[in-house]
């Protein structure tokens, strides 16, 4: 079963409190791939999301989609966990089931919650809720354990994987800064850099926009 998050999580991160910057609440519970601990993630990224429930046409397709991509996310440094109120048997059932189906083999871990004591704390379902039906939430950790960026859609609609790694490049670029990543930003091009926020830079400035709308190459994904 799944274990008892930090006793002082549900106080210091009740539903829905938990914001970008925030330390992710550490957990230790049964998954797929064995006995997990969140904290044990430091020193790389990690994307942890939750998905309604096994056996359901949207998640199976992002299952298929994420485990197709396991090796992207792989070469960014950056592991992978899902979540969701079925057992742990459920699980397994389900895995089996896409890999005779999709000949693709779902190897990161999909961590068991059925008391729902992880999902209320990351705000994935409300507090009286007795399933997680309609959550489909995403947390991008970095390194340290901090919540970088979060998604939320709703049970009908499935992710984007393209998205969630270009979401990845972008981090992981403006971590190399002091950057920003512009609109539809990919690796390879140019970022901006960051307004040099001073009366003289101001009226020194070339064009109307020059002081604060600068490109730069630097912090493009390694």
């Amino acid at each position: 079963m799944t274990q008892m998050i930090e006793a002082n999580v549900e106080r210091e991160a009740p539903c829905a409190g938990l914001r970008i910057g925030d330390v992710a609440p550490n957990f230790s519970a049964r998954s797929t791939t064995g006995d997990i601990r969140l904290s044990d993630y430091r020193g790389r990224w990690l994307i942890l999301f939750s998905h309604p429930a096994d056996f359901t046409p949207v998640c199976t397709t992002e299952f298929v989609a994420l485990a197709q991509s396991a090796s992207e996310f792989e070469q960014r440094d950056c592991a992978l966990m899902a979540l969701s109120v079925d057992s742990l048997f459920s699980h397994f059932a389900w895995l089996r089931l896409i890999r005779d189906r999709y000949d693709i083999e779902v190897r990161f871990p999909i961590v068991e919650d059925p008391t729902l004591v992880i999902g209320r704390a990351y705000g994935m379902v409300a507090p009286n809720d007795n399933d997680s039906a309609t959550v489909r939430t995403t947390f991008f950790i970095d390194p340290h354990g901090v919540i970088r960026a979060m998604t939320c859609y709703p049970a009908n609609v499935g992710r984007s994987t393209p998205e969630m790694l270009r979401t990845l490049d972008a981090l992981q670029a403006v971590d190399d800064g002091p950057v920003l990543a512009p609109a539809n930003w990919a690796p390879g091009q140019a970022l901006l850099a960051q307004p040099d926020a001073s009366l003289d830079t101001v009226f020194s400035a070339e064009g109307q926009t020059d002081w604060f709308m600068k490109e730069t190459k630097r912090g493009s994904r390694k």
